[in-house]
């Protein structure tokens, strides 16, 4: 049976790093924690899990953090998680039998990354992860924020889920550390690119935002799950910016990196939607509903492909008094978000008209 070295990166995480180590203790056979800096009683915990904590002067960079991390591991494989990361009894089962079963000819293993769950606990979007990978292969981590892995060998795709609980965050620190490499002369790859664009528009900077995506899209670089993104994220930019106009082209836009997102064909159905184009509004929450997930280690946001299509969709039939239609669409916006007040409203509302 292989075994497996944890590596974490970790700071001022007192309130979620005994989570974390709690719910994989036993299924590691090893655990490295390298502290950036704590002021709190981070080391105070681990020290009550592992006696192998190293400390690494925190320089704005999170890959050299995290190659640090993976120098100190002695095991066959190499799990990664954050101190915010949690792995659920169903997972740990599937992770033992893993640990079983897999061959050692695999370099990597990713696992779905549960970023958002409802209050209902289901999950709202998720991504895939390089999560496991083989210390032999040398993977090396590389980006000073957004860091990802890069190695060599076969990939396996796992049915393992980490789920990311975080109580706080600091919204400043990645965008701070961009408008670090910026001012010293750092030049920003594609990917970079993307991603500082992507802070520029959490922080409301809506004008930097487009332009930052717009140079992203005309270098022509970067993966096409980002070039989508990245018309997505203009065409949100447009709409706080109240151009209605240029955020429709730049969804149209989207279209010609591969088939329309679902996302995207909710965003076009909502342009059509608010100005009572009921028909054409349905065609493109209909699309949404026909596109087969992606199979790609991309952000998936799995509710512009259930709920909210089909609640959309009740509503534009409920307004063109097609109550049957209507109702069909409520129920199974209802079996994804059973708790939605305007779901359970709208199935009060669509009941009574059935019957009369």
């Amino acid at each position: 049976m292989l075994t497996i070295s944890l590596c974490m990166i970790v700071r001022n995480a007192q309130c979620t790093i005994e989570r974390c180590l709690d719910s994989v203790q036993h299924i590691v056979d090893e655990i490295n924690i390298i502290d950036t800096g704590s002021t709190d009683r981070t080391k105070d915990i681990v020290q009550n899990y592992t006696s192998r904590i190293y400390d690494f002067i925190w320089c704005d960079h999170f890959a050299k953090a995290r190659n640090f991390s993976f120098q100190q591991a002695t095991k066959d494989y190499i799990l990664w998680l954050d101190a915010d990361d949690v792995m659920t009894k169903e997972n740990q089962y599937k992770f033992i039998q893993l640990k079983h079963s897999l061959y050692p000819t695999v370099d990597a293993i990713t696992m779905d990354h549960y970023l958002t769950l409802d209050d209902d606990g289901i999950v709202e979007c998720s991504e895939r992860k390089c999560r496991l990978v083989k210390r032999a292969s040398h993977f090396q981590w590389e980006g000073a924020v957004h860091e990802y892995l890069r190695g060599p060998g076969q990939l396996y795709h796992s049915d393992i889920a980490v789920t990311h609980v975080p109580l706080t965050k600091d919204v400043h620190r990645t965008i701070r550390i961009y408008e670090g490499l910026i001012q010293g002369g750092h030049s920003l790859t594609a990917r970079d690119r993307f991603h500082y664009a992507n802070e520029l528009k959490l922080h409301q900077r809506y004008l930097e935002a487009i332009n930052q995506y717009n140079l992203f899209l005309d270098s022509d670089l970067g993966i096409t799950d980002d070039r989508i993104e990245a018309c997505l994220h203009v065409g949100e930019c447009y709409r706080h910016l109240q151009d209605d106009k240029q955020a429709q082209q730049a969804i149209l836009q989207s279209f010609l990196y591969d088939r329309p997102k679902p996302e995207a064909c909710c965003r076009m159905g909502q342009f059509f939607m608010e100005q009572s184009k009921h028909k054409e509004a349905i065609y493109w929450y209909s699309q949404a509903l026909q596109q087969a997930p992606a199979n790609t280690m991309s952000i998936q946001k799995r509710a512009y492909s259930t709920w909210i299509p089909h609640l959309q969709l009740s509503l534009l039939y409920r307004e063109l008094r097609l109550f049957e239609n209507a109702y069909q669409h409520n129920v199974e916006a209802g079996k994804w978000k059973p708790n939605h007040p305007e779901i359970i409203n709208n199935d009060k509302y669509l009941v009574n008209q059935l019957k009369n």
